[in-house]
């Protein structure tokens, strides 16, 4: 009975520690339409917290200063959702553009991505 117990116990411990925030956002991929050389775009993210424990982003990597993430450093609590805006200013780039915004986070992955593509026209 007690060894019984004593499983119990470790099994309980060890499912505890599997609990974790979940990062997920439904179309994390976003396709913009062409663009003309010098508009700024941007897109928002919904993004909801799957897991059992808050989800917390705390910062966020982009490869240029073209590109910025606004988003809350509140904790999202479980089942919870909050928003990503993203924006991508399109002067001096031209024709294809494939952009990765790295999240960090308090995931079992510790970076989350979302990423965007766009076909920049450009100017003259």
């Amino acid at each position: 009975m007690r060894f019984l117990f004593l499983v119990f116990i470790c099994l309980n411990s060890a499912f505890g520690f599997t609990q974790s925030a979940e990062f997920f956002v439904k179309r994390p991929l976003i396709k913009f339409p062409k663009a003309k050389e010098g508009v700024v775009i941007e897109h928002v993210f919904t993004v909801t917290n799957r897991g059992e424990l808050p989800l917390m982003i705390s910062d966020y990597e982009v490869e240029c200063s073209c590109t910025k993430a606004f988003f809350s450093k509140d904790s999202i609590l479980p089942g919870e959702k909050t928003t990503i805006k993203i924006t991508f200013d399109t002067e001096g780039k031209s024709y294809y553009q494939d952009r990765t915004i790295l999240l960090k986070t308090n995931t079992k992955r510790k970076t989350e991505k979302l990423r965007f593509k766009v076909f920049v026209e450009p100017k003259g």
